[in-house]
Formats: C-alpha cells, sequence, structure tokens
C-alpha cells in the first residue's frame, strides 16, 4: 500500500559517553527493532547535531556517563532524546516506537539485575490488560484502507463524471443533444448511469483486495454498506457532472475537479481525525460528503453499525445527492 501509517529507516545518531554492556545493549535493541538506522555513532553530541541540520539524522539518543552504574544501583537514570520535529508525523513515530523500546529495556533490565521483582509480579493479584474496540491489534490498516476506497470511488465517479458534458461542448454534439425530444433529467440520467456502475464494480473489486490481500474482514452487512455507496455515488456523479456544466473545457473541468478532491480528502478524516482539526475546519468538513461516506464504511465494515445507527451520515448523504444532482439539472437548462 503506498498510503500508511509506518514509518521506516529513522536515521539515528548516537552519543555514547558510558560505553558501557548496558549501553550497548539498548542501541542494540534500538537498531534490531527493524525502525531505526545507525547514521553516527560516537561521543560528540555536537557532531550528531550537525547530522540533525543536513537532515542525515532524524533524531540524537545521547547516553550520559555512569548509565549502567545508574541505572543498577539507583534504579534510575535518564536519556536525552532530540527529534527532528520538522516532519510532525514522522517525529511523533519515531517517539513513540523510541518509548515503546525503553519500556521493554528497562522491564529486561530490572528482571535481569532484580529477579525478586518477576516473582513479585507472578504473585501480584491486579493485572491490567489494554483491549482496543473494534481494533484489537491497532493495525492501522483497517481505519486506512475503507478510506482508500471511498477516495477511489470518489476519484473515479467525479472526474469521468466532470468530464463528460464537457466532452459534447468540445466536439460539438452538445447542440443536436440540445435541440432533440430528449429531456434534460432523463440526459443527465443516461449519462450519470454508466459511470455510476463503473464506479460500483470499482468498489467491489477494492472490497476483494482489501479482504483477501490487506485483511480487513467486514463486521456489518454487504447490502447495507452497497445502499449507502450507492446513495454517496449518485451525490458524486452529480458533483461531477455540476462542474461539467460550468466548464468549457475538459482542462478546465479537471483543474476544478482536483481541487475540490483534494479540499475533500484533506477535510474528510481519512488521515487526521476531524476532532483534531481546528474549529473552523470542522465546520468545512461536516459540508464535506466523503466526510460522512468515510465514517459510514468505517462503522460498518469495523463495528458492524445497522441504518439505525447511521441515520443522520444517511440524511446527509441524501441531502448532497439531491442537491448536486438538482443543481446540475437546474445549470444546464441555464446554459442551454
Amino acid at each position: 500500500m503506498a498510503a500508511n501509517y509506518e514509518v521506516k529507516n529513522i536515521n539515528l545518531a548516537v552519543v555514547d559517553h558510558d560505553h558501557s554492556t548496558v549501553s550497548r545493549d539498548l542501541i542494540n535493541d534500538i537498531t534490531s527493532s527493524g525502525y531505526f538506522q545507525l547514521t553516527y555513532f560516537g561521543e560528540n553530541y555536537r557532531a550528531a547535531f550537525e547530522k540533525i541540520e543536513k537532515e542525515n539524522a532524524d533524531l540524537i539518543l545521547e547516553i550520559p556517563p555512569n548509565f549502567e552504574k545508574n541505572l543498577i544501583r539507583e534504579n534510575q537514570q535518564q536519556v536525552f532524546v532530540g527529534i527532528n520535529a520538522i516532519n510532525g508525523t514522522k517525529a511523533g513515530l519515531s517517539g513513540a516506537y523510541l518509548t515503546q523500546i525503553f519500556q521493554l529495556f528497562n522491564k529486561n533490565i530490572q528482571l535481569k539485575f532484580q529477579p525478586q521483582i518477576a516473582e513479585a509480579a507472578k504473585n501480584s493479584g491486579l493485572e491490567i490488560r489494554s483491549l482496543m474496540w473494534f481494533n484489537k491489534n491497532y493495525n492501522y490498516r483497517l481505519s486506512l484502507v475503507p478510506g482508500i476506497l471511498v477516495f477511489l470511488v470518489t476519484l473515479v465517479g467525479g472526474m469521468l463524471s466532470a468530464l463528460n458534458i464537457v466532452e459534447e461542448k468540445e466536439i460539438g454534439t452538445i447542440e443536436q443533444i440540445n435541440v432533440s425530444p430528449v429531456k434534460k433529467s432523463n440526459f443527465i440520467l443516461g449519462k450519470m448511469i454508466p459511470f455510476w456502475i463503473l464506479s460500483m464494480v470499482v468498489f467491489i473489486l477494492g472490497m476483494f483486495i482489501s479482504h483477501f490481500f490487506y485483511k480487513v474482514d467486514m463486521y456489518g452487512n454487504l447490502p447495507t454498506l452497497l445502499l449507502f455507496v450507492t446513495i454517496y455515488q449518485i451525490g458524486i456523479l452529480g458533483y461531477g457532472l455540476l462542474i461539467s456544466t460550468y466548464s468549457e473545457t475538459q482542462q478546465q473541468a479537471m483543474f476544478i475537479n482536483f481541487f475540490f478532491v483534494m479540499i475533500f480528502i484533506l477535510m474528510s478524516g481519512l488521515f487526521t481525525p476531524i476532532e483534531s482539526m481546528p474549529i473552523w475546519s470542522q465546520y468545512i468538513a461536516k459540508m464535506n460528503p466523503m466526510t460522512y461516506m468515510i465514517e459510514i464504511i468505517r462503522l460498518i465494515m469495523l463495528k458492524g453499525s445497522t441504518i439505525q445507527n447511521l441515520l443522520p451520515q444517511l440524511l446527509a448523504l441524501i441531502v448532497f445527492a439531491v442537491v448536486f444532482n438538482v443543481w446540475a439539472i437546474l445549470n444546464y437548462r441555464k446554459t442551454s
């Protein structure tokens, strides 16, 4: 998959002032995790910082002197971690990876030098286990793949329908259609049906790929999901045809569609949760049809939600479908 939430090959610069067995074990644990690759190892912090400045390193790990001694005798010791946060996503994930490695390393060190802790843990009467609802292993594919399916059908339906009527204008057949006895609503409907079929084929094919290749199981009802996708596609096809009625050339239609699709993607919650956006962008997200469809497909596929649970989203999709298609029909009648 081209888009994912996993970051690998993080360049690590290590400044080791201790050169002890424990410090080497910590470095080995980090580099053997599969996420980090060592680009600098030494005792000069300035040299490591220059690696950051030249973008040859993403973070610095500085191990202080007497690291092993303080860790064993006093059962605590601090290390310094400096992360290049120009890329916020990469910085956050790098810090999260290191935190997990430190926690596991700390546990192993305690069990190695203080075996009584292991016995105390066995005799403990209280055990805490974390469980993620609807995504037990916190697998990013379960959240990302359904959203990618919505993006695909949006791209296919919106782009193809946006180029449709414009093509008739460019080749000069639009005037013949205008003087024909075909009703404008029937003409718009005839333009929509082939692309709706194509979009549904793309979606069903994507469902098969997500199940067999990415192991994303369907916990909800497939006919319910297809119903929502059908309504959503009617709205997206109406949106594309609306662009087509306003455009004079296919290039113009492509640019307009690209502009709005980028907004749809960035403001849909596909990569960034809606709740973490600024207030003004949350209002924009509420006017985005992709927002509702991504929420619907995740709830149906991962949680098993029913139509009764998704009535607000269903109403929103119907409103979008009616507005876009009525607007396209009225605007086509006006320009003809």
